[in-house]
């Protein structure tokens, strides 16, 4: 006989603990304190067992006997309803403490490990600390796409259109750990491909006409300022590498004697290590300033110390005080300048690759490519810098 609300409300304490049966195995148990628990009797694997479904009246009848019918059906399916009650409370728990902000400094730590250059931790990490601020306490599994989405139209909007990209593809990449490491079941940046709106590319600023890159050399030998900014700019024309990799250019990374700059792969935007043959005219400029950081370690070394390597904004900012705007020449446009003038020049297009570092997307292709292009690549570096200066002198 099943039992009514007037009957539990109503059911008195005893002397020792007794039970009121619901039928199907459920039963209130009452104890002597006046407290009424809801229990589920059942058998698994041929043994009884008692399942704890909560206490009354926080638990109505209906509520307990729904419960009873929850654990039949999973008995149906050869489950035990306890195992499954333990197992829920260890995901719950676990569920609490793996939150978006957990797993983004799990990630942070691996992409050290992993020797990721420091300049794109520094930027990864000011994407999930910063932008993804709003993301941080909420648990990995509870976040959804359209949570995702509203963060980053919020950036787009603002104007930010590749930071609002570079975000969603970071944000991806913590749930590919989550997913991998099994706390997470889904990337929910996977159906935000094509939602966001696509970035107005603006190119680097450069010169790609000869005289006035001559005009522009010109200015460069004439600049008065710190002497490592000077000579930086015009290794950096003759060598065609990133500021970055000038700027950060250390002493033990040259055989002068062999003429040939060994840039490691921790230092190259593609981690792939690059080696750079010098021309004589590059050798002329260390030679120069090879003496201003006897000692150290730095061959380009700061205006404030020698341990520290120029700004981010050194060579753009002499190339301000010349006169140019940034919409005329960047320091990073070298590049651009020098790809243009050599293949205008008719010069091979896979030797200009090789001296600019481009990953060639097959791998056998490109360490053909390294291996094939070193004499061609000393001769094309050879070539350019007597053209600088040509041009330089009109």
């Amino acid at each position: 006989m099943q039992l009514s609300e007037f009957t539990v409300r109503k059911a008195k304490p005893k002397g020792k603990p007794y039970r009121m049966s619901d039928g199907g195995g459920l039963h209130l148990l009452v104890q002597p304190t006046g407290s009424k628990l809801w229990q589920l009797r059942y058998r698994y694997a041929g043994k009884e067992n008692i399942l704890s479904l909560g206490p009354y009246p926080l638990i109505t009848i209906a509520e307990a006997r729904q419960k009873r019918h929850d654990a039949k059906k999973l008995l149906l399916n050869g489950i035990d309803p306890n195992s499954k009650k333990k197992q829920d409370r260890v995901d719950a728990l676990a569920k609490q403490g793996e939150t978006f902000g957990k797993l983004s400094d799990e990630y942070l730590e691996r992409q050290q490990q992993k020797g990721t250059a420091s300049s794109t931790i520094t930027k990864t990490t000011w994407l999930l600390k910063k932008l993804a601020e709003p993301l941080a306490d909420r648990p990995i599994q509870e976040i959804t796409a359209a949570e995702v989405l509203a963060l980053l139209q919020r950036i787009e909007q603002s104007g930010r259109r590749e930071t609002a990209r570079r975000l969603r593809g970071t944000i991806s990449s913590v749930f590919k750990l989550a997913i991998v490491t099994l706390r997470a079941k889904e990337d929910p940046t996977v159906p935000l491909h094509g939602a966001l709106l696509p970035p107005k590319v603006v190119g680097r600023a450069a010169i790609t006409d000869e005289k006035e890159l001559g005009t522009l050399l010109q200015a460069i030998d004439d600049y008065d300022g710190w002497p490592t900014i000077r000579a930086g700019l015009q290794f950096l024309v003759l060598t065609c590498v990133r500021p970055g990799e000038v700027r950060g250019a250390k002493r033990a990374e040259f055989d002068l004697k062999k003429a040939v700059w060994s840039i490691p792969a921790e230092r190259m935007k593609m981690r792939q290590g690059h080696y750079v043959p010098l021309s004589t005219q590059a050798l002329a400029i260390l030679e120069d300033i090879w003496p201003m950081s006897e000692g150290a370690e730095l061959v380009f070394p700061s205006v404030r110390s020698q341990h520290r390597p120029l700004s981010e904004n050194a060579f753009n900012s002499a190339l301000r005080r010349m006169g140019y705007r940034k919409n005329e020449v960047t320091a990073h446009g070298f590049r651009v300048t020098a790809s243009s003038i050599m293949n205008a020049r008719g010069k091979d297009p896979d030797v200009i690759e090789a001296v600019l570092a481009h990953q060639d997307r097959n791998a056998i292709r490109r360490t053909y490519n390294r291996a094939t292009y070193w004499e061609q690549r000393v001769v094309l570096m050879q070539e350019w810098a007597n053209l600088l200066d040509d041009l330089k002198h009109g």
